[in-house]
């Protein structure tokens, strides 16, 4: 009975082997295919985040470029419209010279209808003028140079309204 308590525990011992071997095998299979598994998730993450990415590169990209266009057009619309306030200045300041010197003397029409010599004002009317017959007062140089200056105000106020309309129309995408 001893041979084959032996016997038999030779041959569970072998059984045992065989099981915890194939328990390793199975085990090492498992963690195998787990790890192609989980490779493969990995790289699957890794790709949609690099896909992220560029995207998020791409559209930082694209409003860098509207950026860059819009400093552009900001810096040519400045340029336009420094060139036009001093063209007007220059205007202005050529209008007040030729005031100054009496090259130029501003004048305002009369209402026809007012009685003759009312206020002691002569009508004045020259061979090269161009509204005949109609009585005219001169305006004295002084009076003449702050209307040219306010006129020259109310211009630049002008161009300037029209740059920042030109910006807002700019800026908020209208035509």
């Amino acid at each position: 009975m001893k041979i084959d308590a032996v016997k038999w525990g030779g041959v569970l011992l072998i059984i045992l082997a065989l099981m915890v071997g194939s328990a390793w095998g199975a085990w090492t299979w498992q963690a195998s295919a787990y790890g192609q598994q989980l490779a493969a998730k990995e790289a699957t993450h890794q790709t949609a985040l690099t896909d992220l990415a560029n995207a998020s590169a791409s559209l930082v990209l694209a409003e860098q470029g509207k950026r860059f266009a819009l400093e552009q057009w900001l810096a040519a619309s400045d340029q336009a419209h420094y060139r036009a306030l001093n063209d007007e200045k220059t205007k202005q300041a050529r209008l007040r010279d030729r005031l100054a010197t009496a090259d130029l003397r501003l004048s305002i029409q009369l209402d026809a209808t007012a009685a003759p010599g009312c206020g002691g004002v002569q009508a004045t009317t020259s061979a090269g003028s161009v509204v005949y017959g109609a009585r005219r007062a001169q305006l004295d140089p002084a009076h003449a140079q702050r209307i040219i200056g306010i006129t020259g105000d109310g211009d630049r106020g002008l161009i300037a309204l029209q740059a920042c309309q030109a910006y807002a129309k700019k800026v908020s995408g209208t035509k």
